[in-house]
């Protein structure tokens, strides 16, 4: 019996992951920052001044991978890194003034990503999707 990977879950979710990076990746490009950056960006526009460790929590990525994200938006100036106060291990992770600014053109980006994926659904059926991605996203965190 042959697999037929549109059959498969695990296969169709990597696709759908990569063709949303896609779609926000030449948007965001246009705007200084890169789709990896884009869930930090989210997290610090909610909340500015975390600590590395704190966006570790709310981000469910590798330590690694967070370092590399937060140099190179460092490095192209979207934050600046403060030492902590009271841990000397620890530092505060804020916006600059270019990362705030970013804040309403990147949404904006964002939600005509996800416009473009979700060409041709009806609102309902965009919202039930939506829905879906969240319980299998809830699913697989119990993993």
């Amino acid at each position: 019996m042959a697999y037929n990977r549109s059959h498969s879950a695990t296969y169709l979710a990597g696709q759908i992951a990569k063709g949303f990076a896609r779609s926000l990746q030449r948007r965001a490009t246009a705007l200084g920052f890169s789709p990896g950056q884009f869930p930090v960006l989210l997290e610090l526009w909610q909340e500015d001044g975390l600590t590395q460790k704190q966006l570790l929590d709310r981000l469910d990525v590798e330590q690694a991978t967070l370092a590399n994200t937060l140099a190179r938006m460092e490095r192209d100036s979207l934050i600046q890194r403060e030492q902590h106060p009271r841990d000397r291990r620890a530092q505060i992770i804020r916006l600059t003034e270019l990362g705030r600014e970013l804040e309403r053109q990147a949404i904006n980006a964002a939600a005509e990503a996800d416009a473009a994926l979700f060409d041709g659904f009806r609102q309902f059926e965009r919202e039930l999707m939506m829905e879906y991605m969240r319980m299998v996203i809830e699913n697989a965190r119990k993993l």
